[in-house]
């Protein structure tokens, strides 16, 4: 268990240098002085260039593609423990591979678990993240996990949007349970989309299970990839007589025509955090950041307080608990 008794010190892996300065910012601390020394090969060796004896450390690092960003974490956590770290928690933002959380076809991997197995190994002693894919992936740990929901952001946006008509969206059956939550908390209907796919990215055919004739449609998910199912989610919503369509997705990892595709939907607005960088501007794309959440709650953790009143804030509708 950690104790107050050991200084608290927090790391930017390089893929999250932006968001940890806005974290310890919010922390009131500053990075710890963590360095990647690269080789002409592409090799790399992260260096800590201050003592970490005895300190509770928190390594901050999403683990989006390039597999580099996962390897530079676990060597991170490897160095510090070498380095006598009291406790080391891997904060990752976004935890990638997440999708990979079951054999869904013969002789695959389930990489979402091989990751967390590689995670104990390198020597996290806990791992704090945000909105995985399916929340069973915990199970996979054997050590503590803090799973922060993106609800904790998306509740207080959502009421400030002031509109009378709002309905909830699950984009499929499978996110209908974590939905549901935010529109118990919100008293607001939902609806669930229920897609049928020839392949990945591509929807066949798509159901409506609920009433969006005049509605303005709140989509929410945890990722948006190639955003062109969500785009023609959206089209399809509008075709059955929504008044109109925004989407918020928790992690934006907008990989190949992905901005095309949502600058020239039918969107509203696309609204993310910042637990991946954005690669470049669209005019309807929104982010909220999560430095406030994260700084928060690295500090209920080393103060042994509560993760669950973060959650409680927001279900309550208290809009200035987390103010970006």
């Amino acid at each position: 268990m950690t104790s107050l008794i050991h200084p608290v010190k927090i790391f930017a892996g390089s893929a999250s240098r932006d968001l940890s300065r806005s974290v310890v910012e919010h922390y009131g601390s500053e990075l710890g002085d963590l360095k990647i020394n690269r080789f002409s090969d592409g090799e790399f060796q992260p260096v800590f260039n201050e003592s970490v004896r005895g300190c509770d450390i928190f390594i901050i690092q999403s683990t989006y593609p390039t597999s580099d960003n996962l390897m530079e974490l676990l060597m991170s956590i490897d160095a510090a423990k070498r380095a006598s770290a009291n406790y080391v928690t891997a904060v990752i933002p976004y935890y990638g591979f997440a999708r990979q959380d079951r054999k869904d076809k013969p002789r695959v991997s389930i990489a979402s678990k091989l990751v967390a197995d590689l995670l104990s190994k390198a020597g996290a002693d806990r791992v704090m993240t945000m909105e995985l894919h399916a929340p069973q992936i915990q199970g996979f740990f054997d050590v503590p996990v803090d799973h922060l929901e993106s609800s904790i952001i998306f509740i207080p946006y959502i009421s400030r949007l002031n509109q009378e008509n709002l309905v909830l969206a699950a984009p499929d059956v499978g996110a209908s349970n974590r939905i549901r939550e935010v529109a118990k908390a919100m008293n607001l209907p939902m609806i669930i989309c229920d897609k049928e796919r020839k392949k990945a990215n591509e929807i066949a055919n798509m159901t409506v299970i609920g009433d969006v004739e005049g509605k303005d449609v709140v989509l929410l998910d945890d990722i948006i990839d190639t955003g062109g199912t969500l785009c023609k989610s959206s089209a399809m919503l509008m075709e059955k007589g929504a008044k109109s369509v925004r989407a918020l997705c928790c992690h934006p990892v907008l990989s190949g025509k992905a901005y095309e595709n949502i600058d020239n939907s039918v969107l509203t607005e696309l609204v993310v955090t910042d637990t991946i960088p954005l690669k470049q501007h669209s005019k309807k794309i929104k982010v909220l950041s999560v430095a406030p959440l994260l700084s928060r709650a690295i500090r209920n953790v080393h103060e042994s307080g509560s993760i669950s009143s973060l959650y409680r804030q927001a279900h309550q509708l208290n809009q200035t608990s987390l103010e970006i």
